[in-house]
């Protein structure tokens, strides 16, 4: 549990930093002959901040509840 806890703490903290995350997608390939072409598209994710305050007041929890019990 606590290392859930602390995953979910630092995820929070990262979400509640930065916002957003972009990745790279491959959409579209196409090879005519010896070419090749290919589409990559980037995708941007909004992380709200609900879900990094919640994400950190439950990792928190965990470490809470998880201290107790040891």
């Amino acid at each position: 549990m606590k290392i859930a806890g602390i995953i979910l703490l630092i995820a929070g903290i990262l979400g509640l930093v930065y916002g957003s995350f972009s990745y790279t997608k491959e959409s579209h390939d196409a090879k005519i002959g010896p070419i090749e072409f290919s589409i990559k598209d980037k995708e941007t994710v909004n992380v709200p901040v609900w879900a990094g305050v919640g994400a950190i007041v439950i990792g928190a929890g965990l470490l809470l509840v998880g201290g107790r019990k040891s």
